[in-house]
């Protein structure tokens, strides 16, 4: 897939993690390693770039100014 066409995606919500197909490359989890150094709060990165404990999560997150926040089970955005 191309850049555009994994942009594009056709599943609900945006989903800028690792392994995810806007960013698909899961070892490029190791910027986040060098930035934020998860290790001193006991995760770590395997061989496979996977995290530990397994629950762990990374994510890309952004903010805009006309971002719009939505609740689930509400209709619109609030407001």
């Amino acid at each position: 897939l191309s850049l555009q066409e994994r942009l594009q995606a056709r599943y609900r919500g945006k989903r800028y993690s690792f392994g995810y197909p806007a960013c698909p490359n899961l070892e490029d989890q190791q910027g986040i390693w060098k930035l934020l150094r998860p290790e001193d709060i006991g995760v770590r990165l395997t061989e496979g770039y996977m995290m530990e404990p397994e629950a762990s999560v990374s994510a890309l997150v952004f903010h805009h100014p006309d971002c719009i926040y939505f609740t689930v089970g509400e209709e619109g955005p609030p407001g």
